[in-house]
């Protein structure tokens, strides 16, 4: 795009949310183009450990105008998402340019103006898909490069089986944190510890056989003065204790940190029963590193094989969007799923905040709200005489959806 046509839109990330805010403008006819940094879609989960699924209930996985497979039962496994996701990429019916990183978005006359590595780009619209995992985040542990064992991210955790009969050291029992514990229980390391700050707000995966997840949408429909203290008694009942065997909870809730942080529940599938075996245990968190050793807050220290670091990710947007006010002082957007930003018109964000039917739902919400803005913003602009035939898609989907709010 040379020059700020109507109701374009540049989508800058080909990751879910992306594509679902892709197909949602391709489908009502309006021109859209997805800019993708890798060379293919899905990359980010093909790095995952191979046997991952998600914690996602298979029902909330599907994109808009695609259910999840079926295949694997109520858990997608890695592979299975990203041939979900290579699928809906094929017939998005909209240019994705992969290789394609951004380097610049700049606000012009009518829209956005975009530089990346192989050219420019101009549209009314950009809408910013390249999530909260972007990074993996690295705290700055004294001595850490002066570690004499292996150290990973859990994003780079790989096949689980290679840690059988080392020591393995774990920093951060959350979510993703939690799910590499989960694995770890299934093999046979030869020590695991795990050093917490904060205890998670930790949930079973299953109730009487019952797929926890499969309440989201009920989760989701209860005041948040309910369910902090119904996690808890629920933690409670289900996994015992937890503060006994040094894991103990966070001052706040688990639901108020989800809905204000974007902070998910810890969902044990494994952890737990190795805590109380004794296979795995908890340790103070860690203040440094020293050779070979790691020095925890305690002043005690530790010799492990291997630290991984389940310390979170960030989204890697202050380069391309400090310059605008639109982040909060954890680089995370102010409008995270699809809401209209009245400072910069045309500039949207999907992907960012996590809500109880996952990702994949929050990608179809965020994207049905962004395409209702800019149909709204098409329809008004255009020429009395030219909106019953410039963007009669748009307009029909527009009346379709009268009441509902476009942020």
């Amino acid at each position: 795009m040379n020059r700020t046509n109507r109701g374009s839109t540049l989508v800058i990330g080909a990751g879910l949310s992306g594509l679902a805010a892709a197909r949602a403008l391709s489908d009502r006819g309006m021109p859209v183009t997805v800019l993708e940094a890798r060379d293919r879609v899905a990359e980010p989960w093909r790095g995952r450990h191979p046997a991952l699924r998600l914690n996602i209930h298979r029902k909330f996985a599907g994109l808009p105008g695609q259910a999840a497979p079926t295949s694997d039962g109520t858990y997608l496994k890695r592979d299975t998402v990203v041939a979900h996701l290579e699928r809906y990429a094929a017939r998005l019916g909209a240019p994705i340019h992969y290789g394609c990183s951004v380097k610049e978005i700049a606000p012009v006359e009518g829209g956005w103006h975009v530089t990346t590595d192989t050219g420019f780009h101009q549209a009314e619209n950009v809408i910013i898909a390249t999530g909260r995992e972007s990074i993996p985040h690295v705290p700055d542990w004294p001595g850490r490069e002066s570690f004499a064992g292996e150290f990973l991210h859990v994003a780079d955790l790989g096949e689980v089986s290679r840690f059988d009969g080392k020591r393995v050291l774990v920093i951060g029992a959350g979510n993703s944190g939690t799910d590499a514990l989960n694995h770890l229980a299934r093999h046979r390391p030869a020590e695991v510890m795990v050093a917490v700050r904060h205890g998670p707000a930790v949930v079973p995966k299953r109730i009487f056989g019952y797929p926890l997840h499969g309440l989201a949408r009920v989760f989701a429909a209860l005041p948040n003065g309910l369910l902090d203290p119904a996690f808890r008694l629920t933690e409670r009942i289900f996994l015992g204790d937890l503060r006994r065997l040094g894991l103990a909870s966070h001052p706040e809730g688990g639901s108020t940190r989800l809905l204000r942080d974007g902070v998910t529940f810890a969902i044990d599938d494994g952890f737990v029963a190795a805590l109380k075996a004794g296979r795995f245990r908890v340790v103070p968190r860690v203040e440094r590193f020293d050779g070979a050793r790691v020095r925890l807050a305690d002043g005690s220290s530790r010799a492990p094989d291997i630290v991984i670091a389940a310390t979170g990710y960030r989204t890697g947007l202050e380069p391309l969007l400090g310059h605008l006010g639109v982040l909060d002082e954890n680089g995370r957007p102010r409008h995270p799923t699809g809401e209209r930003d009245p400072g910069n018109p045309g500039l949207w964000f999907t992907g960012f905040k996590p809500i109880y039917t996952g990702f994949f739902d929050a990608a179809g919400i965020a994207a049905e709200r962004i395409v209702r803005g800019i149909s709204h913003d098409a329809f008004c602009a255009a020429p009395p005489e030219t909106t019953g035939a410039a963007v009669p898609r748009a307009t029909a989907k527009l009346t379709a959806s009268a009441g509902a709010p476009l942020s």
